[in-house]
Formats: C-alpha cells, sequence, structure tokens
C-alpha cells in the first residue's frame, strides 16, 4: 500500500506541474497570438488581465489553498505557516486587482462598457468576496487580540468561502477565456478564422482551459482528503495510534 505522505507529494507535485503549465500557456497564448504584452491602455494591455487572473486568482491563490495541507508543515509553529499563507494570499489578490486595473484601463481607452457580461459578473464578484475573506482572515487568525472563540466560529466558514473563492475563479477564468475566443476569433476579417473552424489559437486556448480544470480537480482533490488535514494539537498522536493499531491487525506483516 502506497502511505498517505507518498500519496500527498505525488498530487502536490502534479499540483505544481499542472500550476505552472497554466502560467506558460496563458503566457504564451498571448504573446504568441494576441500579439504581446504592454501597459499603454491598448489591446496590448488587455492581454496583461488574462495572464495576471489565472497565475493570481487560481495558480497561486489554489496553492495558498493547500499549504496547510504539506506535511512538511506540521511539524513546525502554525504562526509561521499562516504569515506564509497569508502572504500568498495577498500576492494573489494584489496579481488580480492589476488584472482587473489592465481591463478597465482598457475599456476607457476604447470607450467600451464596463461589467456588462457575466464573466465580468462574477469576476468581480469574486475579488469582493476574496478581499473580504483576506481582511476577515487577518482580523480573526492574524491579529493578537482576537477571541478565541470567534476564530473557532470562523475557522469553518473561512474554510468553506476559501473552496467557494476558488470555484468561482476557475469559473470567472474559464468563461473569460471562453468570451475572449468568441470575440476574438469571429471570421469576419482576413486575419482570424472562425471559431468553430478549430484554429490554432482555439484549440490551444481550449487546451489551457483544461489545464486550469484539471489544476482545480486536483486542488479540490487535496482539500477534500481528511487525511490530509493539518492534524490540530493532539490530533497528531491520536493518528500516530490509529496507524500502529491498523498494523497489529491479523493478518497484517
Amino acid at each position: 500500500m502506497i502511505s498517505s505522505t507518498v500519496l500527498f507529494y505525488g498530487n502536490y507535485m502534479l499540483c505544481l506541474c499542472l500550476g505552472l503549465l497554466c502560467v506558460v500557456f496563458v503566457s504564451y497564448w498571448n504573446a504568441e497570438w494576441r500579439g504581446g504584452f504592454a501597459w499603454d491602455a491598448s489591446f496590448l494591455q488587455f492581454n496583461w488581465h488574462p495572464v495576471l487572473m489565472v497565475t493570481g486568482l487560481v495558480v497561486l491563490y489554489g496553492n495558498a489553498a493547500i499549504l496547510y495541507r504539506v506535511p512538511f508543515t506540521w511539524g513546525q509553529r502554525k504562526q509561521r505557516w499562516k504569515l506564509v499563507h497569508a502572504a500568498l494570499l495577498l500576492s494573489s489578490l494584489f496579481l488580480s486587482i492589476l488584472g482587473l486595473c489592465a481591463v478597465f484601463d482598457f475599456h476607457t481607452g476604447y470607450h467600451i462598457p464596463n461589467l456588462y457580461s457575466l464573466h465580468s459578473w462574477v469576476g468581480i464578484c469574486t475579488i469582493v468576496l476574496f478581499t473580504a475573506q483576506w481582511v476577515l482572515g487577518l482580523v480573526g487568525f492574524l491579529s493578537t487580540c482576537s477571541p478565541l472563540g470567534f476564530r473557532e466560529l470562523l475557522k469553518p466558514v473561512h474554510a468553506w468561502m476559501g473552496v467557494a473563492i476558488f470555484i468561482l475563479s476557475l469559473a470567472s477564468c474559464l468563461s473569460g477565456i471562453n468570451e475572449k475566443l468568441l470575440l476574438t476569433l469571429n471570421g469576419n476579417s482576413n486575419s482570424t478564422a472562425a471559431y468553430s473552424s478549430h484554429p490554432a489559437e482555439a484549440l490551444f486556448a481550449n487546451f489551457l482551459g483544461v489545464l486550469i480544470v484539471a489544476f482545480g480537480l486536483v486542488v479540490l482533490g487535496i482539500l477534500s482528503n481528511q487525511r490530509w488535514k493539518r492534524p490540530e494539537p493532539g490530533q497528531e498522536s491520536s493518528r500516530e495510534e490509529q496507524s500502529a493499531a491498523r498494523d497489529t491487525r491479523p493478518g497484517r506483516v
């Protein structure tokens, strides 16, 4: 039987590899087919939007969410990893807000209405919830004056909201990729082929979407496995006793 720790690290390495591929693919898509990057309120500035959102709202956020599941961290002070968790999420939030700035600035420059699509509504709701979640986590878990009772009440809500925000992040990025392809690959110009004709860009971006889904499933799988949950004080010895009891059952060698 493969040990739980070995199985976790296998899934964790898969998560890291998929996350890296997501960043590479979204960057290559916008560099190769969308013309590259700039920060001048042009179409090239818009290209930062998908890159920053996938990198921050999906990949960084997902890795921050599973940080407490890494067995390496269990034997160390939790306060240290709380700070790392908060810093990763703050970096994720910063990149996400920067991604919003890129698209709002682009829309303003070309007189395009903001927040008219379902994708934009879901995206804004995700960022608002993410901001509230981070501030509440800062007050509840890192503030020295936070009452213990409040932390106990907040903990399950914080964990549930974290998963909900991650799912919304996945939905937002996937809908954004699809919306971009539908808007740009309309087949009305000589420079673009219709989305339905399966041009190389469409296939590449669709595969990016599949990678994002795969990354999300691995993260959610890690979060849903109770064996990989960080043990609370006093639970570690209980787990060791249960493991020893299983190993000494009749028929086990």
